[in-house]
């Protein structure tokens, strides 16, 4: 279950490089993630055009949280934040800082995609202090790489394509694979709307345990809003369904 939720968090925190030109200035995403008809908890991004170092950028933030029954056993109370610069689609700037149970960490990474090196920042053991690390070309981070993602052109996200990555997470680099695996009209809130169906594996070629495999659907426009991700358990499965919608740059198509 503990792998579950930290693919979860990754995927809805959570993908030349384009424009990031299709997200709106605060825009707003709710996710109710739950299993069966229990709700566990829910996740919020929101994002605001802004500067960073004088340069313009995207800031994206994202707040995840059990509820309910689930809270009483197993608190979660994460905060994710990243400065993406909007013309080259790379964060500038990112911040980890969670608990999840007994487990809290807070790190806020500088990078310099100059020389591909970051600055690691451990807030939580400031006896710590900051270190450098060698880095990779275009390294994304865990909310940078779901923007990433989302901003790729219809005739760029079709199915059949994949796209790798590799994403900065705490304090190790993970290479991600994302494969367009079809198409779908999904049952949502709001209606039945088109969606690409999207599989996430390790670059290696390793993919997740069929148990544990992670599934994301998302809007087959120039939105590629998510509306559903799920992850498979040996009973049942846990989902993280769109809740709330707002100020999305294009029209969302669905139908009743």
């Amino acid at each position: 279950m503990k792998k579950v939720l930290y693919l979860f968090t990754l995927f809805i925190f959570s993908l030349g490089f384009a424009q990031i030109d299709n997200i709106a200035d605060g825009e707003s995403l709710t996710f109710r993630i739950h299993y069966g008809l229990l709700t566990a908890g829910n996740a919020t991004l929101t994002t605001k055009k802004t500067t960073y170092k004088g340069e313009p950028h995207l800031y994206a933030k994202g707040v995840g949280r059990t509820t309910g029954a689930v809270k009483a056993f197993f608190k979660v109370e994460d905060l994710y934040e990243s400065f993406i610069d909007i013309d080259t689609q790379l964060p500038s700037f990112y911040v980890r800082n969670v608990k999840e149970g007994g487990y809290s960490q807070h790190f806020e990474t500088t990078f310099n995609h100059n020389n591909n090196t970051l600055i690691l920042t451990d807030k939580k053991n400031p006896a710590n202090g900051s270190r450098i690390i060698k880095s990779v070309k275009g390294v994304q981070d865990m909310l940078s790489c779901f923007y990433y993602l989302r901003s790729k052109s219809p005739s760029e996200l079709k199915v059949g394509t994949v796209i790798n990555m590799n994403v900065w997470i705490d304090d190790e680099m993970f290479p991600f694979q994302l494969k367009v695996a079809g198409t779908e009209n999904l049952k949502t809130k709001f209606g039945l709307i088109n969606c690409l169906k999207i599989i996430p594996s390790v670059k290696s070629g390793r993919v997740f345990k069929e148990k544990e495999g992670v599934t994301m659907w998302v809007t087959n426009d120039a939105n590629h809003v998510p509306m559903l991700l799920k992850a498979e358990l040996a009973v049942g499965s846990l989902k993280a369904s769109i809740d709330d919608i707002k100020n999305v740059k294009y029209p969302l198509k669905f139908t009743k």
